[in-house]
């Protein structure tokens, strides 16, 4: 476009300008100013798509010069849309608006008559009532463009060779399996969707045939589906597919070694897999941990005839494997393998721990990058697990069913040497031997998922003892299955439901004393009253769960109240108790069978019960696989308090209801009711503390 000028008043212009005597036109709208419903002015291949006829908008300016007054001048806005029919007839609709205040911006909603699947071109100009604008698309602007989608994509298609559909059942849990999904239209430009179950997954289309491929891991058995739709370029969307497939139950370990093999044998018998032999150094017949499957374990003395070995490959180190086992180390010093696979002069995968900024800690190592976490002790039983996913990369680590840091990428090594069970390879033998006790091996080719790894880290809580103090009869409350009783002290009384209570005749009677649980409880009365077993009731040393519920006599206690303890010489190993000046209940774990040892402790707020309702259940956990120790008010995880805690010791004291260890003595009675004392072995789940009766 030509420069206008003015020759003896008159404006000169380019074609397309009109112009009038004294008065410059408005300015050639701006391409940058302009929209076909909510997105910009574009041509050409980029041109949008839109699912509605849009309504096209423009801002608009007044004077092209600087010799009229600004900010006042008002102006009209010319719209010309058109397009070309199937014969290649150009069809073309056109709008003036009314005037506005230069700045303004104009809009027309195109009629419900343009066509769809077609390029529509549009422009708009400028008029002051004696001028007009160039168009929006001369000189240096463009023609806007815009395509509008009437029609939605067809239904898409979904296949895949890992998970057909039909009523078979694929393996499985821990494989992962492709789905291919095309529609047969041809403008689709994604594809969205959902496994049952899972988060929306958004996929572009790409191919020769404008499909896309959704990935999916089965975490369970049963019946599988993917809802997904097709959306094109418009953002129209298809009918769902929803493709169904069954998913069966995940492979057996590809080997497993239980290593619950007589004492003296030589070889390790195989459950899946080839047998191993068996170093001197290994000797069958060792401790197992409790509450699991496991019966026996093998020992490694930590010697080089410390392992054992099928003389075979077992997994593929540059495909997806998980390899796990039950440890207890007798050392943690420096680097012990639990599992490797040999890989020329050096291990594909190693299994096992090693030091991690100056302390032990359990490993994971694929192609040399290690995953470390968690803290190895000595004589403590762990479950162990790595896992090498080859479709993301990636590799984590699991101890005790937990996983430990967050997945990190690997690059595996290739390597088809031989499976060692106890040792690694290294270039001038091997090496890192674990001293120690290994059971359960299990070596899979595929993803273990995570409810599975939870379960075979798990150890199961196992019922010690169960005190219902319905009765006492000789001052002797019975345990429900045999067990050490329960011996009241002075100041004890079991008070039944059938109990006759006249307060005129009795003035220690109160006839609100209502039962807490079953026919009876115990009545304490907080100068001398308590019951106790004669010897240690849970093993304070390792995993352990008390539960009892309890109601305090007293609106304002006095001083701190112990609900249940046990412990040894000098102090108690747990005691749990109410607080006073606090309103709280507290666990108190100590460090050492010493005066004055350190304590760990955690507290919950809770109002004295003043001897009125159904008392509080009141629930201690100490996991010693995650070092924690836990309180529970009335059984929920959301009302618990929880720490750390490193330094638990084995006491040699029973169990105590309604006395604690003090510097003088025994002290800390209890002035109120205990009823259903519970003690297990191991650490009982939320989910168990919250139905516990």
């Amino acid at each position: 476009m030509g420069v206008p000028s003015l020759v003896a008043g008159v404006m000169l212009a380019t074609p397309g300008m009109a112009v009038a005597a004294g008065k410059l036109p408005p300015a050639q709208p701006l391409v940058a100013d302009l929209e076909s419903g909510s997105q910009g002015c574009v041509a050409g291949e980029n041109r949008p798509y839109v699912r509605f006829v849009p309504q096209l908008s423009a801002v608009l300016h007044g004077r092209a010069g600087d010799d009229q007054p600004g900010g006042t001048e008002r102006v009209k806005a010319e719209f010309e849309a058109w397009w070309k029919t199937a014969d290649g007839t150009e069809q073309r609709l056109a709008i003036t608006t009314t005037a506005k205040t230069q700045g303004s911006q104009f809009s027309w909603q195109l009629p419900a008559e343009i066509p769809g699947g077609t390029v529509v071109s549009w422009h708009v100009r400028a008029d002051n009532g004696e001028a007009v604008s160039p168009w929006s698309s001369e000189g240096a602007g463009t023609a806007c463009e815009f395509v509008y989608d009437d029609e939605d994509p067809e239904r898409p298609v979904v296949s895949s060779a890992d998970y057909p559909d039909g009523d078979a059942w694929t393996d499985g849990v821990g494989v992962r399996g492709t789905f291919h999904v095309v529609s047969p239209s041809e403008d689709v430009a994604f594809y969205s969707g959902y496994f049952l179950g899972g988060p929306q997954v958004t996929v572009q289309a790409s191919g020769p045939d404008g499909g896309a491929d959704f990935h999916y891991l089965p975490e369970t058995s049963g019946l599988g589906r993917l809802h997904v739709q097709a959306f094109d370029r418009a953002g129209r969307s298809s009918k769902p597919t929803d493709y169904q497939f069954r998913v069966g139950s995940g492979r057996a370990p590809a080997a497993r070694w239980k290593l619950a093999d007589a004492a003296g044998s030589r070889t390790a018998t195989a459950e899946a897999g080839p047998a191993a032999r068996v170093g001197a150094g290994a000797t069958f017949g060792a401790g197992a941990p409790s509450g699991t499957d496991v019966t026996s374990t093998v020992s490694l003395d930590g010697t080089g005839h410390g392992f054992a070995t099928p003389d075979a490959p077992v997994v593929a180190t540059d495909k997806t494997f998980s390899v796990g086992a039950w440890v207890r180390p007798a050392a943690v010093d420096g680097r012990r393998t639990v599992l490797s696979q040999d890989a020329g002069q050096g291990p594909g995968f190693t299994l096992g721990l090693r030091q991690a900024d100056g302390l032990p800690a359990w490993s994971f190592t694929v192609g040399g990058t290690p995953l470390t976490g968690g803290l190895p002790e000595v004589g403590e039983w762990t479950y162990v697990l790595g896992r090498y996913d080859a479709w993301t990369g990636k590799a984590r680590l699991y101890v005790n069913g937990k996983a430990v840091g967050d997945e990190q990428p690997v690059t595996p090594v290739a390597g088809d040497g031989d499976f060692q069970i106890g040792r690694a390879q290294g270039a001038a033998g091997y090496r890192d031997r674990w001293q120690g006790e290994i059971g359960d091996v299990r070596v899979y080719d595929r993803v273990a998922v995570s409810a599975e790894i939870a379960e075979l880290g798990s150890r199961k809580a196992r019922l010690l003892g169960h005190w219902a103090l319905e009765t006492a009869p000789e001052g002797v409350s019975a345990e429900s299955n045999g067990g050490q009783p329960l011996k009241l002290g002075p100041g004890a009384a079991i008070h039944r439901s059938d109990d006759t209570c006249d307060p005129s005749a009795d003035p220690e009677c109160d006839p609100f004393d209502l039962i807490l649980d079953g026919e009876g409880h115990l009545n304490l009365d907080g100068l001398s009253g308590y019951a106790a077993t004669e010897k240690p009731v849970v093993d304070t040393g390792d995993s352990f769960t008390v539960s009892a519920i309890v109601r305090l006599a007293d609106q304002e206690p006095e001083h701190p109240m112990t609900a249940l303890s046990q412990g040894g010489v000098h102090g108690d190993a747990f005691k749990v108790r109410y607080v006073p000046s606090t309103y709280s209940w507290e666990l108190v774990m100590s460090h050492a069978d010493e005066p004055g040892a350190a304590e760990t402790t955690v507290a919950r707020i809770e109002w004295p019960d003043g001897g009125q309702g159904v008392g509080h259940r009141i629930a201690i956990v100490y996991d010693d696989a995650t070092d924690r120790i836990t309180l529970f008010v009335d059984g929920y995880a959301a009302t618990a308090g929880t720490a750390e805690f490193h330094d638990s010791w084995t006491s040699g004291g029973g169990l105590q209801v309604g006395r604690g260890r003090t510097a003088d003595g025994w002290g800390e009675y209890l002035h109120g009711a205990v009823d259903q004392v519970q003690a297990f072995a191991g650490a009982l789940t939320d989910r168990e503390i919250a139905v516990l009766t």
